[in-house]
């Protein structure tokens, strides 16, 4: 559980430094140049990942229950993260309706992905890094909309075109995701 939380406060905390430190991220990028700046970020959020997945893999292989999860709390989950992986998409397909209505869909998308995650298990290391996760999008997404206003930030109207390709891009992603890749990447198959 150790490098779990080492891994999440690295990863997470690397990801944080505009929620809680926009003067020092500045002041950094000034010093370190744009580049610098870049691969100092890179550096530590890969070794933070590395860590979370490290911590995560030793936590499923000593798991500790700390409730029963309902059967239907992953039909739940499924039905959530179908609604998640078209926030991803909206991040990524330009002239969508959806971006353009909640500005920082990807930042959403982690949201919903982590609170699915979070009903459907009922391990402690599940519970920890989906609780991680949940928190920490909750302040990032807070923060994003605190900067937009303050910048005044007008984000483009979308297009029926571009969020027709939005969810249909997402629709297609969760299905690969949920029938094959969930099982060959994280070895736990949603719908088995």
């Amino acid at each position: 559980m150790t490098l779990l939380i080492l891994g999440l406060v690295l990863f997470l905390g690397v990801h944080s430094v505009r929620i809680f430190a926009e003067p020092w991220r500045g002041a950094m990028r000034a010093r370190l140049g744009e580049n610098g700046w870049k691969g100092a970020y890179t550096v530590a959020s890969l070794l933070g990942f590395v860590l979370m997945v490290w911590g995560f893999g030793q936590a499923r292989m000593e798991p500790v229950a700390l409730w029963a999860s309902p059967t239907w709390l992953r039909h739940v989950a499924a039905l959530l993260m179908l609604v998640s992986f078209v926030l991803l998409a909206a991040a990524y397909v330009p002239r969508n309706g959806i971006k353009a209505r909640l500005h920082h869909p990807m930042v959403l998308g982690v949201k919903v992905w982590a609170f699915a995650h979070l009903i459907s298990n009922n391990m402690l290391g599940e519970t920890v890094l989906f609780a991680a996760f949940l928190a920490w999008s909750v302040l990032c997404f807070r923060a994003a909309r605190q900067r937009d206003a303050a910048a005044g930030t007008v984000y483009p109207p979308g297009t029926a075109a571009g969020t027709a390709a939005t969810v249909v891009a997402g629709v297609v992603a969760w299905a690969v995701f949920a029938f094959w890749a969930h099982a060959a990447l994280i070895g736990v198959r949603p719908f088995g």
